[in-house]
């Protein structure tokens, strides 16, 4: 009994002076400006998939049109507030290329749908989507051996003209009467950037090769 009077004794007399460490956690960032504007660039893919259901109503084009401009400026501002606030996230960093993929893809896939794209510049819309598709792959194989693959000036440029081209494509018949030729400007820029995507498509797809080949020499 004695012993265990002074065993209960030390521990009143050191319990206090301990100090249990906690991490203390910020606020959480999923719920970030960053954040919340890649949300909003996934939520505008149904919506503008939406407004291309009526192809021959120039109201619903516009409206395809501004929901794209919208979102095209959150795709440059959730990276630039990301880095300027520090609110860059894991989730930001998986979200942020998906919404991106996710906007053209759905873009592309309703401008065939619709005739805007047609003929031999849907081997253009074929070239843009399966270097997505490949890149997707790439990433995620690369990404399990930690290996960053960082964006080159090139594939900046690339998004960008695609960016444009798909706004020009949007716009088709409805900016006709006050830009002839719209679908035409369009159509040439999607060449370009598909030309660029080809390029871009080949650097990723040599800089996983290698190291595919280091994975399969493993013994």
């Amino acid at each position: 009994m004695r012993a265990a009077s002074i065993d209960l004794l030390r521990r009143g007399m050191f319990l206090p002076d301990m100090v249990v460490s906690t991490v203390a956690r910020g606020p959480s960032r999923r719920f970030s400006l960053p954040n919340l504007l890649t949300y909003g660039r996934v939520a505008a893919v149904p919506v503008v998939v939406g407004c291309l259901f009526w192809p021959s109503v120039a109201a619903a084009r516009w409206a395809a049109l501004a929901i794209f401009i919208l979102a095209g400026i959150s795709d440059f501002l959730d990276g630039y507030l990301a880095r300027a606030l520090a609110q860059q996230s894991s989730l930001g960093r998986m979200l942020d290329p998906i919404a991106d993929k996710l906007l053209v893809s759905a873009v592309l896939l309703m401008l065939a749908a619709d005739h805007t794209i047609t003929s031999v510049s849907l081997w253009a819309a074929i070239v843009i989507l399966c270097r997505e598709i490949l890149v997707s792959g790439l990433r995620e194989f690369l990404a399990e051996l930690k290996v960053s693959v960082p964006v080159s000036r090139v594939a900046k440029w690339k998004t960008f003209l695609q960016l444009v081209a798909l706004g020009f494509l949007i716009a088709g018949p409805a900016a006709e009467p006050i830009l002839p030729g719209t679908t035409h400007i369009g159509l040439a820029l999607l060449w370009v950037s598909a030309l660029l995507t080809l390029y871009t498509g080949w650097d990723y797809l040599t800089a996983g090769v290698k190291y595919l080949v280091d994975e399969d020499e493993k013994p």
